[in-house]
C-alpha cells in the first residue's frame, strides 16, 4: 500500500507540472535548484577531502600531484561540456574517451601514492 500511496503522490505532481500554467518553469526551477544544491555539496566535500588528505597529496611529489590536478580538471570540464559533446558521435567518443583517460590516470596516482 504504501508503494502505491507514492505512486500516487509522484503521479499527481507529475500532472500538475503537466496540466497547470507555469508548470513547465516551476519544474526547471526545481531542477536547478536541486543541481545547485548538489554541487555545492560536492565542492564542500572536494574542500574536506583536501584538508584531510593534504599532507598525502603534498607527499605525491610535483609530477603525480600535476597528474592528480590535471585528470580531476579534465573530469570538470568534460562534465560541463557533456551537453555540446553529446550533440554529435565525435563529441560522445571524445566524452569517453577523457573519461577514460582521467580515470587511468587517477588510477596510475593511485596506485603511485599506495606504493612504499
Amino acid at each position: 500500500m504504501k508503494h502505491v500511496r507514492n505512486f500516487a503522490i509522484v503521479a499527481i505532481l507529475a500532472f500538475g507540472v503537466y496540466a497547470l500554467p507555469g508548470g513547465d518553469t516551476a519544474a526547471d526551477l526545481f531542477g536547478a535548484t536541486l543541481f545547485v544544491i548538489l554541487t555545492i555539496g560536492i565542492g564542500l566535500l572536494a574542500a574536506r577531502l583536501y584538508r584531510e588528505r593534504r599532507f598525502d597529496i603534498e607527499a605525491l611529489g610535483d609530477r603525480w600531484r600535476l597528474v592528480l590536478y590535471a585528470a580531476l580538471g579534465a573530469v570538470v570540464l568534460a562534465l560541463a561540456a557533456t551537453p555540446k559533446l553529446f550533440d554529435t558521435g565525435l563529441g560522445t567518443v571524445a566524452w569517453v574517451a577523457i573519461m577514460a583517460a582521467c580515470v587511468y590516470a587517477l588510477v596510475r596516482v593511485f596506485r603511485h601514492a599506495r606504493e612504499y
